[in-house]
This record gives C-alpha cells, structure tokens and sequence, in this order.
C-alpha cells in the first residue's frame, strides 16, 4: 500500500518528539508499505532551533536533522516540508500532490487538518488522535457550537478506554478504533546499566493551556506530578527528571530529592535520546491530568522505548493497566505508596524486571504488530 504519514517533526527536532512520529514510519516500512512522510508549518514562528533556544520560521535546521534520520529508513525522497511562506522543502508541490492522488491511505498524526484538501483523492484519510480525552473533549465543544469537523473516514485513538463505558470523555459522535504507540523494538537494544543509573523519565511540565469541558478543568502534568513529588523520600533509588517548560518548579523538584536535568538537552537527537533511556534504571512517570481523570487508557510512546530498552516502567495508571499486563517489567500505579512498592520491587529483582519489560514491549507494542492490525482493520 502506499501510505503517506502528516504529523511534526521538522517544527519540533527533538529527539523524543521525531521519535515518536520514527516509530510509526519504521514500523511501516518493515511491514513492505510504500511511505512518505509529509508536515506543514501551519503558521509563523513554528520552527523551535535547539541551537539558538528559540521559536522561528527558519526550518534549516529542522529539516537537515529530519532528512538524515529519514534516511536511515530508506525515505530520503519520500518527505515534504511546507514552510510557513508555502515553500516546499523535500519533494515538490507537484510530486506531493502526485503522491496524495495515488495514495491508499493518509494517517493523520496531529496536523490539524492542513492537508486535507490535498487528501481529497486519497483512498482513505484516517485520524490518529494521540492526545485521547482532550481530543474528544474538543471535537464535542466545537460540535455543540454548531461547528463543523474535517472529515476523516476512520478515527483511531491511542486512549484504549476512548469511547466505552470505561472512560468518561466524550466520543464526539466517533466510532474510535484504538491502537497502542507502537515502537520497533530493534531501535532500542538492551544493554546493561551502570551500577549508578538512577530512574528517570522525559517529560514536559505543562504542553499547553489546561481544557475546560462542561465546568471542569483538565490539566497537565504539572498537576499530576504534586501527588508524587516527595517519591524520593519513599525509596532509596535516585530519581530524575528531565524536564521542559517555562513553568517548571526546578528548586523545588530539587528540594524534594529529585534530579533535575534539561529535557531539550537529553533528547537534542534520537540517538541521545536512546542513549539517555538506556544510561537510565528504569522509569517513574506521570501522566497528563486529562489523560487520568478521563481514565483514557492511553499509554506512553517514550515508556514503550524505555520498556524495549529493557528498562522497567513505573508509570501512573490511566486506565492502561485494563489492557496491558502489569506487576513485572511494567506497573501502574495511582500513589505514592505504590509507586515505592514498584521501584523497591523493581530494586529487589531487577534481572527479571528487565526480562519482562522487554517482553511487553514485543508481546504488545512491537510496531509490526501494532500498525499491522491497524492497516488490517482499514481494509488493507
């Protein structure tokens, strides 16, 4: 099939972020599918340059470091960038256009729409929605104001819980297929830590402005985060994060026990952000208020290269733990109390514990797998 793939990479070239959108390209590229990757500005001052710290329109450095790491896929001809001027960066306006008119199928990963009016002559477009509860939570709003929606013919959310009676977030009027971030295990290979590996996790203090649906207000991981913030008093293990946002309380962190690094730092690359994983003992995370409160099911694209990187996971429950197997390798948990309990678990027998984080990841996240049902359950 041929398949083209919209979502950010060039705007945002950081290592976890292109990991993200990497995975799903690689996966579907091992299962034989002809893929490109497409992504627009969408509007001014769109372009973050790692080296100066700053917001911009030059894409230069966005799309050098997305072009080579394309390249180790075999995708060196197959993307486009369209700059916030309209200039075409990669394939040119008339090659994209060929390539959308030929296309089985176009997986939207979070570009907003900007390219549906090219996917009008694709076979299928497909909404992937990776932020599930605020995403339907959106789609209802706009709905009620009498709004209309782009059209997708299928709609797929990383939130298992999404549209059943398990979750409280709206379906927006969607049937919701699901489907878990997948990750190529291959990318990832396990390799003993250091005796001094501390747990760690990647994570953004606060993504954008909180949701307000129906009176309540939904938030980020900054609010997750307070029901975990003495963790280092609980348990003999180091614990770091590694952190961006302009909001971010560092002293405090500091103060509480916690390592605190620069998450823009860690992850300037892929290849860093693989290095930083495997130099770590495991992973604590918090998860986005929405994503709790809504009991999503949604589970982690950065948690599934630390788990195939054989690195154990502690991470807060959103409602993953229906799906998933948890109490070794991988553990859900809603408090501190338990989240000491999993890291002494995972301190106590740590061989094991590596053992089956590695098997979940390739029993249930393994991108073949994943993309393979999911292109399946589109009719290809």
């Amino acid at each position: 099939m041929r398949i083209l793939l919209g979502s950010y990479m060039v705007r945002y070239p950081l290592g976890g972020m292109m990991s993200w959108v990497l995975q799903y390209l690689s996966g579907l590229v091992k299962l034989g599918h002809d893929v490109f990757f497409v992504e627009k500005a969408g509007y001014p001052n769109s372009c973050f340059d790692p080296q100066t710290n700053s917001m911009g329109d030059d894409c230069r450095y966005g799309t050098r470091i997305v072009a080579g790491l394309l390249a180790r896929l075999g995708l060196e001809r197959k993307w486009c960038y369209v700059d916030a001027a309209g200039a075409y960066h990669g394939l040119a306006r008339a090659a994209v256009e060929d390539v959308f008119r030929t296309a089985d199928v176009f997986l939207d990963m979070g570009t907003h729409g900007s390219w549906l009016p090219e996917a009008e002559q694709t076979g299928c477009r497909v909404l992937i929605d990776g932020e599930p509860g605020f995403t339907q939570m959106k789609m209802a709003a706009r709905l009620a104001r009498g709004e209309t929606l782009p059209a997708y013919h299928d709609y797929v959310t990383t939130g298992r819980n999404i549209g059943t009676e398990r979750s409280s977030a709206p379906s927006a009027g969607q049937t919701w297929r699901h489907i878990w971030h997948p990750v190529d295990v291959e990318k990832f290979p396990v390799v003993s830590p250091a005796a001094a590996a501390r747990v760690t996790t990647v994570m953004h203090w606060q993504s954008y402005e909180p949701l307000t649906y129906e009176g309540r207000v939904y938030g980020h991981k900054d609010v997750e985060f307070d029901k975990f913030f003495d963790l280092p008093s609980h348990v003999a293990t180091e614990l770091e994060v590694a952190v961006g946002g302009p909001h971010t309380p560092a002293e405090r962190l500091r103060q509480a026990g916690w390592h605190v690094r620069d998450a823009h730092h860690v992850t300037r690359s892929f290849d860093s952000f693989v290095e930083y994983v495997q130099d770590s003992l495991a992973e604590f995370s918090v998860c986005k208020n929405g994503f709790v409160a809504t009991n999503s099911g949604w589970f982690s694209d950065r948690s599934a290269a630390y788990l195939a990187s054989g690195r154990p996971v502690v991470m807060q429950d959103t409602g993953f733990s229906d799906h998933l197997p948890t109490g070794a390798g991988l553990f859900a948990v809603r408090t501190v109390e338990e989240a000491a309990d999993a890291l002494d678990a995972i301190r106590g027998d740590y061989r094991r514990h590596s053992a089956a984080a590695r098997a979940v990841a390739e029993e249930h996240l393994q991108a073949e797998t994943v993309l393979g049902e999911l292109i399946r359950d589109l009719g290809g």
